[in-house]
C-alpha cells in the first residue's frame, strides 16, 4: 500500500466510525466534568480504550489522566498524542438536545471532541499496528483549562521515553474541513498575578482623613499599561490585562483596600521572564505616590507553545494528504494559552488548529469559551484521521519522511 493510500484508508475508515465518535463526543458533552474532577470522562476513555485491547493506566495520572500505550509490530521510537478532557465553569445556552446536564458546567472549549478524535486515532492506529516500527502513547489529560494538568502527567512519568508529541485544538472560526499550523511561537505563555492595595479607610465625604485605596489602584491598573507600551519593543508582543478588581461595600465609604488580579501573555521567554521585576516596580512606585501599599503576588502558569519545525512539516504532509494542501492555512499567532507547550518544553512536537466552524464560513461562529459555542461535529472523523496519520507518518516504514532525526 503506497503513502496515498494509507491516508486515503485512514480518511475512509474514520468515515466509518464517524456515528460511534459523534456519539460519544454528545455523552461527554451532556455530562462535562471541571478541571480534576474527569472521573466519568476517564471511565469513557478506559472503556473505548480496554475495548481496544489497550493496557490502560489510570487513577493517580495528573488526577484522572489516561496514559494508554498501543506498541507497533518491531520496535523503533515513541510518538505520544494528547487530547485534553476538562470542562469550564460556563451555564450553556446552546440549546442543543444534548446540551450539559450539569448546571454551571459546559463543554465550551471542545475538550470533549478532542477527546473522542483520539478515542477514534486509537482505533484506526489498532488496525494498523503491524504497519508500525514503534509505538504510540495516548494521553488523555485533566486540567488544561486551570494550566495544571500537563505538568501533572510530566510529574507521574507520562512522558518517559517519548520521542515527539503532537496535540490539536478545535477552532470555531475555521471551517470544518480545515486545518492551520505555524512554524515556532503559535501560542503565549500565560502568568497570573494579584495585587492587594492597603490604604486607610473612613468616610467618603472626609478623604482627607484617609488614604484612599481605590485611587491607588487606579493609577496602577493604568500604569501597567505602560508595562507594554512603553518598556517593550512594538516588535515583542505581550498584554498585561486586569480583569478583576474588588473593593469596597458601600457607596459613601472608603475601603480599607482593594484587590486587583490579571493575566500577562508574551510571546517571548526572555519578556516573560522579566515581567514580574517590571510589574512589582510599576505597583510599588505607583503605591506609594498615593501613600498606599501594594503586595503582589506572581503567578507563572505555562509558557510560550513553540512548534519545532520538523515537527510542523509532518504535521502538514499528514493535513496534506488527509485534508487537501487547499485546506491547510498559516496560522495568525493568538496570545491565549495552552498547557500543551509544557510537553514541548520536554520533548519536541507540534501543536495545530483544526477547523470545528461552518463549513460554508457564512454562518456566525461562536467563539471558544462562549456559553452558545457549538461544534461543527464534521471535525470529529477529520481529527481522528490526523491524528493517527502524523503518527503513522512517524512509525510506518513505507511512509515518506518516517523516522526521528
Amino acid at each position: 500500500m503506497g503513502n496515498e493510500e494509507i491516508y486515503r484508508s485512514l480518511r475512509a475508515s474514520a468515515g466509518a466510525i464517524e456515528s460511534e465518535l459523534i456519539a460519544l463526543r454528545r455523552k461527554l458533552h451532556s455530562y462535562p466534568e471541571l478541571s480534576f474532577e474527569e472521573e466519568r470522562t476517564s471511565d469513557a476513555v478506559a472503556e473505548w480504550l480496554s475495548g481496544l485491547g489497550l493496557d490502560v493506566m489510570r487513577r493517580g495520572v495528573g488526577g484522572h489522566g489516561i496514559v494508554a500505550e498501543l506498541a507497533g509490530s518491531r520496535p523503533g521510537p515513541r510518538i505520544a498524542l494528547r487530547a485534553d478532557m476538562d470542562a469550564l465553569p460556563i451555564q450553556e445556552e446552546s440549546g442543543l438536545p444534548y446540551a450539559s446536564q450539569v448546571p454551571g458546567v459546559m463543554h465550551a472549549c471542545g475538550h470533549d471532541a478532542h477527546t473522542a478524535m483520539l478515542c477514534g486515532a486509537a482505533r484506526l492506529l489498532a488496525e494498523r499496528r503491524e504497519r508500525l516500527s514503534g509505538s504510540i502513547r495516548l494521553l488523555f489529560q485533566s486540567a488544561e483549562e486551570i494550566n495544571a494538568g500537563a505538568k501533572a502527567m510530566i510529574g507521574q512519568g507520562a512522558l518517559e521515553g517519548v520521542d515527539e508529541i503532537y496535540g490539536l485544538h478545535n477552532l470555531p472560526t475555521l471551517p470544518a474541513g480545515q486545518a492551520g499550523t505555524r512554524f515556532g511561537a503559535l501560542m503565549g505563555s500565560v502568568d497570573q498575578f494579584e495585587v492587594t492595595v492597603t490604604g486607610r479607610g473612613g468616610h467618603g465625604a472626609l478623604p482627607e482623613q484617609c488614604v484612599d485605596p481605590v485611587v491607588a489602584a487606579s493609577a496602577i491598573v493604568m500604569a501597567l499599561q505602560t508595562a507594554i507600551s512603553r518598556e517593550l519593543s512594538p516588535f515583542s508582543p505581550a498584554v498585561v490585562t486586569v480583569g478583576s478588581v474588588h473593593g469596597g461595600a458601600a457607596y459613601n465609604v472608603i475601603p480599607e483596600r482593594v484587590e486587583l488580579a490579571g493575566t500577562v501573555r508574551t510571546f517571548s521567554p526572555d519578556v516573560q521572564e522579566k515581567m514580574p521585576d517590571r510589574l512589582l516596580r510599576l505597583i510599588n512606585r505607583t503605591a506609594e505616590a498615593y501613600r498606599c501599599e501594594a503586595e503582589l503576588r506572581y503567578i507563572r502558569h505555562v509558557p510560550v507553545l513553540v512548534n519545532r519545525d520538523d515537527c510542523v512539516r509532518h504535521a502538514e504532509a499528514a493535513i496534506d494528504a488527509v485534508l487537501g494542501r487547499e485546506n491547510r492555512i498559516e496560522a495568525p499567532p493568538v496570545l491565549a494559552g495552552e498547557d500543551f507547550s509544557v510537553y514541548l518544553q520536554r520533548v519536541p512536537g507540534c501543536f495545530i488548529w483544526l477547523g470545528s466552524g461552518p463549513e460554508n464560513g457564512a454562518e456566525q461562529a461562536y467563539g471558544l469559551h462562549h456559553p452558545r459555542y457549538m461544534l461543527n461535529e464534521d471535525c470529529l472523523a477529520d481529527g481522528a484521521a490526523l491524528l493517527a496519520a502524523i503518527a503513522m507518518s512517524r512509525l510506518d516504514d513505507e511512509v515518506p519522511g518516517k523516522g526521528i532525526e
